[in-house]
């Protein structure tokens, strides 16, 4: 019976993340192609005889193109911010699309993101230590009532690293970790159960 168990164990460790990772990208690929692919299959359907799966997605990645496009050769970024700025005068919107529009750029921009450093500090009391990461530096106002050099710490909740709060921590009592900003993440996320020391080593049985 242990015999079988390892084996049930390992595949399971191969099998569910396969799973997973091909069950979102499922959902994300139906969920794209179901905003455009029922009007264009309802019209090949009608006028052609047939329909194509996919359409949808395959129109939705053509206009992210076209828009990337001209937003990079033609538009420049007079078009987008003048966008943006008429989207923000409504309520609800206004609460949403500014920390979607970093969630998105966290994953797909190139560039450095705010989250700058893994770090450690006693928080919420002595003795015990939150994983956060550090953002900024340099609040003169807070630097000056306080009389010390602070750093701008943003404490992630588990699993949501993006939901949180931010401490300002004197920089003599912060623990810097060297882990790649990723690491951490992956870290916050999983709650502890993915150690960034063996984030890369295969899991023992």
């Amino acid at each position: 019976m242990s015999r079988i168990r390892h084996y049930f164990i390992a595949g399971l460790l191969i099998i569910l993340p396969l799973f997973v990772t091909f069950y979102l990208l499922f959902i994300i690929f139906r969920f794209i192609d179901g905003l455009s692919g029922g009007f264009i299959n309802s019209y090949l359907q009608k006028y052609l005889g047939f329909s194509i799966p996919g359409a949808g997605f395959i129109v939705g990645i053509f206009f992210v193109l076209l828009v990337g496009f001209f937003t990079t050769h033609f538009l420049g970024k007079r078009i987008p911010s003048f966008f943006e700025r008429w989207l923000l005068r409504f309520p609800f919107i206004r609460q949403v699309y500014p920390p979607a529009k970093q969630i998105i750029h966290f994953f797909v921009s190139k560039e450095k993101f705010s989250f700058r450093q893994v770090v450690m500090i006693e928080y919420p009391c002595k003795g015990i230590w939150s994983v956060g990461f550090i953002t900024n530096e340099g609040f003169k106002e807070a630097e000056e009532k306080t009389g010390q050099e602070l750093l701008h710490v943003f404490i992630a909740t588990t699993p949501g690293p993006f939901s949180g709060f931010l401490v300002l921590v004197p920089k003599k009592d912060v623990k810097f970790l060297d882990i790649p900003v990723e690491d951490g993440l992956k870290l916050i996320v999983s709650g502890g159960i993915i150690n960034p020391g063996i984030i890369d080593k295969a899991p023992k049985l």
